[in-house]
């Protein structure tokens, strides 16, 4: 062996590092290859999908380019939806006319591409979430192509598509600003409602995170309660201004009711608890019967139960009432709403088994303090409408009732 040779173990291989060599990225051949598949089969969805399922593109690598191709005819410039160089189609959702029936079978026709590579889904959301934040890229009809295109994708329950890629991308104050987000939301709720029902709508909404802001979805100039229904009044939606009503009507409700809750808790006087109602009353417009509703359940709910023990529980209960009966009676100011609070006071006997028998007791304390009038009691007596316990409390009430009517023929 000459020196200059080196030694070598016998039967020994020599393995040697591979390189990772990646293919060259070239998304504008797979662009044309997409366009030519539309072109070839002149728009046939049918038989573009089957085209589609035995080339052997690689959908992978170019899953954005692929629904660029499907929504716009072709390849869009990076960071826009302008048209890039290379072939295009007349097939695209954006070339269609605006009507669910023409662009039903693109959504028909992307599910069945993401059953058979539901990998695609992550690239469907990246293209839409490029297109819903460059709303102002597109013209008014295109606009309302996307508006249309989404709710169907949501009816059709497109697999996986989540709606926070669809309503997230919206709240861009430059896009809102302009009226463009409420003109796009508009006219999505608007297909959707076509086939769901307001129920399904907001699920939807929840799964966004949108539901508690649908607001946001307005210009500053008329994001308040009543452009919310000036707005979606006009456009037909009216379900959806009733179920906003009442979502900001709870809202109220729980505000007044967590002040209330504050305020007899700490003992606060009275006259300025009245005031506080008052005020919140004229703010949020609420009705007379929630007001007497709201005030029972705070004033019961700030009650200092002692467990098992049923006397203290009633002369806690009926301390509470004679203690705060000033303020009911500033609420309860006709027959209508005294009856409303018994069968308020009713129901809450009804369901509490602590206050079961306390009812008759309660209805004699809120006489005492001047906050029921007789005429109030007798007619619950003789008719009342609420069934719950009824029979239980008119019999408990019996002796009770007897001793106003023998004071009244007395008189």
């Amino acid at each position: 062996m000459s020196s200059k040779e080196r030694p070598t173990l016998g039967g020994t291989r020599i393995k040697t590092r591979k390189r990772n060599i990646a293919a060259p990225l070239d998304p504008a051949a797979f662009a044309d290859a997409v366009v030519q598949i539309y072109l070839d089969n002149a728009g046939d969805l049918e038989a573009i999908a089957k085209s589609i399922e035995s080339s052997d593109l690689n959908f992978s690598r170019y899953g954005d380019t692929f629904f660029e191709v499907i929504f716009t005819g072709g390849r869009t410039q990076p960071g826009t939806t302008k048209p890039d160089e290379g072939e295009r189609h007349p097939y695209s959702i954006l070339d269609y006319e605006a009507t669910r029936e023409v662009i039903l079978p693109s959504v028909i026709y992307i599910q069945k591409i993401l059953r058979r590579r539901p990998f695609l889904i992550e690239n469907l959301e990246n293209v839409m979430r490029k297109f819903l934040q460059s709303l102002e890229l597109f013209e008014e009809n295109e606009r309302k192509k996307l508006a249309i295109f989404t709710a169907l994708a949501f009816s059709q329950k497109l697999s996986g598509l989540p709606p926070e890629t669809v309503f997230q991308p919206l709240l861009k104050d430059n896009l809102v600003g302009k009226g463009l987000v409420l003109s796009f939301i508009t006219d999505f709720f608007k297909e959707y409602l076509v086939d769901n029902s307001l129920d399904d709508l907001i699920a939807i909404l929840k799964r966004g995170k949108v539901e508690e802001n649908l607001l946001e979805f307005f210009p500053s100039a008329k994001r308040s309660a009543e452009g919310f229904s000036e707005h979606f009044t006009k456009e037909g939606l009216v379900p959806l201004v009733e179920y906003n009503d009442k979502k900001i009507f709870e809202v109220k409700l729980k505000e007044m009711k967590s002040a209330l809750t504050t305020q007899i808790t700490e003992e606060t006087d009275i006259s300025e608890v009245i005031e506080t109602v008052k005020q919140r009353v004229r703010d949020a417009k609420l009705p007379d019967i929630e007001v007497v509703r709201i005030l029972w359940d705070v004033i019961m709910d700030a009650v200092q139960w002692s467990g098992k023990n049923q006397q203290q529980n009633a002369n806690s209960a009926l301390r509470q009432v004679k203690t705060w009966a000033k303020l009911l009676n500033a609420f309860c100011t006709s027959g209508k709403l005294e009856l409303e609070l018994i069968y308020k006071v009713q129901m809450q006997c009804y369901e509490d088994a602590k206050l079961m028998k306390l009812f008759p007791e309660i209805v004699r304390s809120l006489y005492d303090q001047d906050v029921l009038a007789e005429d109030t009691i007798l007619h619950w007596f003789r008719k009342g409408t609420n069934p719950k316990g009824r029979q239980t409390f008119v019999k408990a009430l019996e002796p009770f009732v007897n001793w106003l009517e023998e004071a009244e023929e007395e008189e």
